[in-house]
């Protein structure tokens, strides 16, 4: 397991075995993000804008965790690390964040934010793109934000997050609605299927749904709720 951070929360000093994917749903869709000469300001101007959903509500957002101190969250595809310091703030010093992505420049990049931010329960790692790479029972609530349409092996990645999610932990999936006929064309071709389809696909690696969250600053993305079982 590769971990880069400052700060390594004790419950990542065992090493997690990778394990062989089934097969792509979507090949190449990581492409672009695992490019060596990736540009991290590229994408900073990008996702960090007042024009993207995430971004423009992501108070609202956080809000909707309800997240408590203590509680330990996994940033799936935590991207440019949009929600790393109020995800830190939220569980407080006996919390931890665990911000994870496949790209490693922007591993690294949370690593110096953490730093910069004196922010000592963040923990940067590594992912593969089948398996988060966290412990069994290592988190309460996993965060799968305009992400999940990226897993090249959902069962398998969905299989990891509720090996590492404790029981009755909370999975929160954000993404973009996809309807023919409504969608911008961006989102029919970029996106491989709709909000019914991603529910079903994490209600079968076992997690219960639970509710659909109205965001405000939502009109493209939606934000559901599971439980894991």
């Amino acid at each position: 397991m590769t971990v880069i951070s400052l700060n390594i929360s004790p419950v990542l000093a065992q090493e997690v075995a990778p394990s062989t994917p089934t097969q792509s749903v979507k090949p190449g869709i990581n492409k672009k993000f695992l490019d060596p000469n990736l540009d991290v300001d590229e994408w900073i101007k990008r996702f960090e804008v007042e024009s993207r959903e995430v971004f423009r509500g992501r108070h609202q957002v956080v809000k909707q965790l309800k997240l408590s101190p203590g509680d330990r969250i996994a940033d799936v595809g935590a991207g440019t690390g949009l929600f790393l310091e109020p995800f830190s703030m939220a569980v407080g010093k006996k919390g931890w964040v665990y911000s994870l992505d496949i790209v490693p420049k922007f591993v690294e990049r949370y690593e110096k934010m953490a730093d910069i931010l004196n922010l000592d329960n963040v923990t940067p790692v590594l992912c593969g793109q089948n398996d988060i790479r966290l412990p069994a029972g290592s988190i309460d609530a996993a965060f799968i934000c305009d992400v999940y349409h990226h897993f090249e092996y959902p069962a398998d990645s969905l299989a990891s997050i509720h090996k590492a999610m404790v029981l009755g932990g909370q999975l929160i999936l954000i993404d973009f609605e996809r309807i023919p006929g409504k969608s911008r064309e961006w989102t029919l071709g970029h996106v491989r299927a709709g909000k019914e389809v991603f529910r079903k696909e994490v209600e079968d690696a076992g997690f219960e749904f639970v509710e659909e969250v109205k965001i405000p600053a939502f009109q493209e993305n939606y934000f559901l709720r599971f439980k894991r079982k």
